[in-house]
């Protein structure tokens, strides 16, 4: 039935892009050197789905908050956006480096480059943030959690990454209770443009880059290809070495990395209000890695432990676009898939490889803009998901039986929104939303967002109301691991997480704009959170552990988030962002595990001559509560991490148009701290590299 509905779906649409094409007028495209607000009518109301140009989309406009482009003052979502030009200047290879310096985030990574990495917003678990890309919901639906692992996500292609914050599910559905991250692969423009990247360093990072993006006629691309390697970073801490009396060989036990990734993005203008678009990012990536628990492993005769995870990940989307009336309406359908293919192995006396982790997504949405011009926009939209999921492991001993899990679950969705102001003072969006799910049910989210301008003050006030939903995952509902000591079993009677939350804030701009500042309370709360289970039965006078999942717990996260972004000159940018998170599991009263109190980050641009420009940034985190490494307990939070800062400095210079050279120093001050305990972060590092563009 899905494929026929696709099938019809898509004839209709194609007839009726048809009869659209030959009686409209044509549609001017958006102009990169048009002023913000003109940019805003001009930019196509589909961006949300069909990705724009880095170059297209000012910074003060949103194509995400709304699926709409939006000026940011015009909205209440707390939101943040980075372009591609601020991850170049800074030199931020990976997704999870600059995720790291945005507020109201906290980026737990299980080591370096390449390892398991999870997002936190607002105090929310990891699994509540919905990570897209070029459209495509992208979390794994591999893992147990159902997050989205960063581990392996570089920013080459990217051009332009949105973080909004605060409950999403109203326009976004499942898994963005917490907020939404909104990747865009930049658009090729202009003639054609290749480009070589060579970089090196610290940890035995050899690294290079090679694409080409442009248009010609009608026809614009943007293809990048990537290698990243790194080896020999020792993540594991000296205090815990010391603990189970490691060797010298153990002691200089490195991680290794290898990835390679491909970022393509096509787009072909049939006419001035028709086009197609076709995005893909492929990562093929090698980890070996050796971990504090294989250390322990080890020390208890495990003989020679190594862990190795292969990974393979596709997502591709291609979407028509069409704008119909002289831009009355604008619709975008789009297919998109994602496969996720994970296998992990260890090596040692107690080796229990190889285990097989494999998902996958298909999703066909449409949406469509009505513009009633002074009267706003009502946006109408439906999406169908269909996820898989599939894991298996071989038994390798008597002990250990094996297991294989397959299942699947099926997304119906639509949604609705209304934007629109009074007399340029009170602006504002309400949406809501009905999801369907085959496996846990029926959820209706809301979301309110109104914005208020005090003329002549620049003074604007922000609020934001809402609720989400985050589903159980099909390995919480079904998995099926049975041992001889030990079950992991699914619970299919598992409810979604739910969600309502609110902010309020205040933003002020002084000095001809050139000062802006602000701050934002919100406040969450969430019930049936999922957690693990546990029940022991003595069998044959021997334990026997079976566990499971359960809506178990409640909490409630709330904080402060403040800003200052100040151009003291055309040269010269300061920014500073602030955070502060209080979460507690309300069931226990005990605080959740991996949320520091208190973030802060400061960076600076300069550019002291043309061609040449520096960057420098501090980042402060607080302590926080974690799973204690060290011992026989089990206590999620009987751990205290310690708090860290880090300085990093990066340079770039152009020495002409064909040739720029850059170099930075990661953690200059050699900071060594850890996040998560036990798991230790890259020490000082230098790195430095090569441009080479036509």
């Amino acid at each position: 039935m899905f494929r026929k509905t696709l099938l019809v779906s898509s004839s209709v649409f194609t007839l009726w892009g048809g009869i659209a094409l030959a009686a409209d007028a044509p549609v001017s495209k958006p102009q990169k050197d048009l002023p913000a607000k003109k940019q805003l009518v001009a930019v196509s109301a589909s961006s949300a789905s069909q990705p724009l140009s880095s170059q297209a989309v000012s910074e003060l406009i949103t194509v995400s908050a709304a699926r709409t482009p939006t000026r940011t003052d015009d909205i209440g979502t707390a939101l943040t956006i980075i372009t591609e030009e601020q991850m170049l200047t800074q030199q931020r290879r990976t997704l999870p480096d600059i995720l790291a310096r945005q507020p109201g985030l906290n980026v737990v990574r299980s080591g370096g480059f390449g390892a398991t990495t999870a997002i936190f917003m607002r105090g929310n678990n990891a699994n509540e943030v919905k990570v897209r890309l070029d459209g495509m919901d992208v979390n794994d639906g591999s893992s147990a959690s159902g997050m989205f692992d960063a581990g392996q996500f570089v920013t080459d292609g990217l051009g332009r990454i949105e973080i909004l914050r605060g409950p999403q599910s109203g326009l976004y559905g499942a898994d963005a209770m917490a907020g939404v991250v909104d990747m865009t692969t930049a658009q090729g423009q202009g003639r054609f443009k290749p480009f070589v990247r060579i970089e090196g360093g610290s940890y035995g990072t050899f690294n290079q880059v090679i694409g080409a993006r442009g248009s010609k006629g009608r026809f614009h691309y943007n293809v990048e290809l990537s290698h990243y390697r790194m080896e020999g970073f020792h993540s594991i801490p000296r205090y815990i070495e010391r603990y189970y009396g490691a060797a010298q060989e153990q002691r200089h036990k490195g991680n290794r990395n290898d990835n390679r990734s491909a970022n393509i993005r096509l787009g072909y203008d049939v006419t001035r209000n028709f086009d197609l678009g076709l995005t893909a990012r492929l990562i093929q990536s090698n980890y070996h890695t050796y971990s504090l628990y294989d250390l322990q492993s080890e020390a208890y005769g495990g003989g020679n432990v190594r862990e190795q995870n292969n990974m393979n990940q596709a997502v591709v989307r291609g979407t028509a676009h069409l704008v119909s009336f002289n831009g009355f309406f604008d619709q975008v359908i789009g297919l998109g898939y994602m496969t996720n293919r994970n296998r992990w192995n260890e090596t040692g006396l107690y080796a229990t490889g190889p285990d097989y982790y494999r998902s996958s997504r298909l999703k066909i949405d449409w949406h469509g803009t009505f513009d009633f011009r002074k009267y706003g926009t009502l946006l109408i939209g439906a999406e169908h998901f269909h996820d898989t999921f599939d894991s298996s492991h071989a038994a390798a001993s008597a002990y250990d039986t094996g297991y294989h899990t397959q299942a699947s679950m099926d997304t119906t969705a639509g949604y609705g929104q209304y934007q629109g102001n009074w007399n340029h003072i009170l602006y504002g969006a309400a949406n809501i939303r009905y999801d369907s799910n085959s496996r846990y049910g029926n959820y209706v989210t809301w979301r309110v967002a109104p914005s208020i301008h005090i003329p002549h003050t620049g003074t604007i006030i922000k609020a934001s109301a809402g609720s989400g939903f985050h589903g159980p995952t099909l390995y919480q509902l079904f998995s099926n691991q049975v041992g001889s000591s030990y079950s992991q079993t699914g619970n299919p009677n598992l409810r979604a997480e739910r969600l309502i939350g609110y902010d309020a804030g205040v933003e002020q701009k002084l000095l001809g704009d050139t000062l802006h500042f602000g701050a934002t309370w919100y406040d969450n709360r969430v019930k049936n959170l999922i957690q693990s289970t546990e029940n022991v039965q003595m069998v044959g006078g021997y334990p026997y552990y079976q566990y499971s999942y359960g809506n178990v717990a409640r909490a409630r996260m709330y904080g402060v988030e403040a800003f200052l972004d100040w151009k003291a000159l055309k040269t010269l940018d300061f920014n500073l962002n602030y955070t502060w998170t209080h979460a507690r599991d309300l069931s226990s009263n005990l605080p959740l595990q991996r949320r520091p109190q208190h973030k802060f980050n400061f960076n600076t641009t300069w550019t002291p001559i043309q061609d040449l420009t520096f960057s420098g940034n501090i980042l402060y985190v607080s302590g926080w509560r974690d799973l204690p490494v060290i011992g026989t307990s089990y206590c999620s939070t009987c751990g205290k991490g310690h708090g860290y800062f880090t300085i990093d400095i990066a340079a770039n210079y152009k020495i002409n148009r064909y040739v720029s050279i850059f170099a930075r120093a990661d953690n200059l001050l050699n900071r060594q701290y850890e996040e998560p305990i036990g798991y230790l972060q890259p020490g000082r590092g230098g790195y430095g590299g090569v441009t080479l563009s036509y």
